[in-house]
């Protein structure tokens, strides 16, 4: 066995360990939301992430967007969709979405040799657009249900579904799993973690103040948005739809900034905020005299 097969699979049992830690803090504890049976637990969790990513994360990321041009920025970012795109195209076959898959596989195809290794996303000006979809998402395709919601250290917000999903998201990570030497292995992983976060600066002004109660916000976008993820944004309505917010889907958040990023580094996949959608506008140009 290689040392990266040993690595993942240590991560492996580290997340199916919070699986089944999370599966047992559920059954022990009580909540006024039945969706989060162990609130007391995940919010302190929250408050634990946002102290690392304050702390830790996000000044690296800010150093990494003042120095890093532009178009540097988004080649590193298009390097990384493009390989995501390699277990979103399986991941679509999984589900039983063929056109998806072949237009996936397409996008890698395409985005490889045209676009220089994914530097250059050549593949969605031509029509193939660029699906999202997880091992988690799979899962619940396949009628798994999502059980409790948890939020777990470092990798955050999750379900106990798509935490057995990210276990697998993680054991076929193609940046982990990279036949490189330890140390450029590394770099790319932390390279992909940085790169994520300072896409997400530029929304955080905004989600502060949407959100009177922070942890609640990212909760119930979170499983909103998932929920929308699995049925390609056609959910089928529930008797507990009305608890949840009425939220526009492309500004919703799966994780938070750190969860976000820590997400990314591990697998490479993340439900990113639209940072666009949540960008404070800026006062528009008041508008010239007419000639007379």
């Amino acid at each position: 066995m290689t040392k990266t097969n040993k690595q993942s699979n240590m991560n492996l049992r580290a997340v199916l360990a919070a699986t089944a830690a999370a599966t047992v803090l559920a059954g022990c504890a009580t909540s006024g939301n039945p969706k989060d049976p162990i609130e007391g637990y995940n919010r302190a969790m929250f408050s634990f992430n946002e102290t690392v990513d304050k702390a830790v994360i996000k000044p690296v990321a800010q150093g990494y967007n003042y120095v890093t041009p532009q178009p540097v920025q988004t080649g590193v970012s298009n390097f990384f969709g493009n390989l995501a795109d390699i277990w979103t195209s399986v991941n679509n076959l999984l589900q039983g979405k063929p056109g998806d898959a072949l237009s996936d596989a397409g996008r890698v195809l395409i985005n490889s040799t045209v676009g220089i290794l994914g530097l250059f996303d050549v593949a969605t000006p031509m029509g193939l657009e660029k699906h999202e979809e997880d091992f988690g998402q799979t899962l619940g395709r396949w009628g798994v249900g999502d059980g409790a919601y948890v939020v777990l250290p470092i990798l955050g917000p999750r379900t106990v579904r798509d935490t057995v999903g990210l276990a697998a998201d993680i054991y076929t990570d193609p940046v982990r799993d990279a036949d490189a030497h330890r140390g450029y292995r590394n770099t790319a992983i932390a390279l992909r973690a940085i790169d994520t976060r300072a896409d997400l600066l530029k929304a955080e002004d905004a989600l502060e103040a949407a959100a009177l109660d922070k942890y609640a916000y990212v909760r119930d976008a979170y499983l909103q948005h998932r929920r929308s993820a699995i049925y390609d944004g056609n959910p089928p309505r529930q008797a507990d739809d009305a608890a949840l917010p009425s939220l526009p889907a492309d500004s919703l958040t799966s994780n938070e900034p750190v969860e976000s990023t820590w997400n990314l580094l591990l697998v490479g996949q993340s439900d990113m905020l639209d940072v666009k959608a949540l960008e404070t506008p800026e006062p528009a140009e008041a508008a010239a005299p007419a000639a007379e």
